[in-house]
């Protein structure tokens, strides 16, 4: 297993699921960029609770940051060219309204980011 962290931008609305034992789980995309060159998609999957509320509060395009276990994919675009693409089961979702609440329960309100 390799732990990874991910960073990138939302695409789309994360969508809760069902499972066969009515575990509900969460599925989105990231949008990563490695350095320089073509964006690479992330596709995410969350069980626990915390992560799972975190990428539902989300909307498409909103920064965030992911931990969890990551599998390297490879996939064929309609034009027949091989992409790279990750899968990764999140463990943690932090967004910038987490570090929104943060800073205010710490009392510093100095340098706000909540989207305009």
């Amino acid at each position: 297993m390799i732990e990874g962290l991910i960073t990138g931008t939302l695409v789309g609305l994360a969508e809760q699921r069902q499972g066969k034992n009515d575990t509900t789980f969460v599925l989105a995309k990231v949008k990563a960029t490695p350095g320089e060159g073509e964006s690479l998609i992330v596709n995410v999957i969350a069980f626990a609770a915390e992560a799972c509320a975190a990428l539902l509060a989300l909307d498409e395009g909103d920064t965030l940051a992911l931990s969890g276990a990551l599998t390297p994919k490879v996939w064929t675009d309609k034009q027949g060219n091989t992409r790279p693409a990750l899968d990764l089961v999140a463990s943690q979702v932090l967004t910038v309204y987490h570090v929104d609440r943060k800073r205010a329960a710490l009392g510093d309100t100095s340098q706000p980011t909540e989207k305009p």
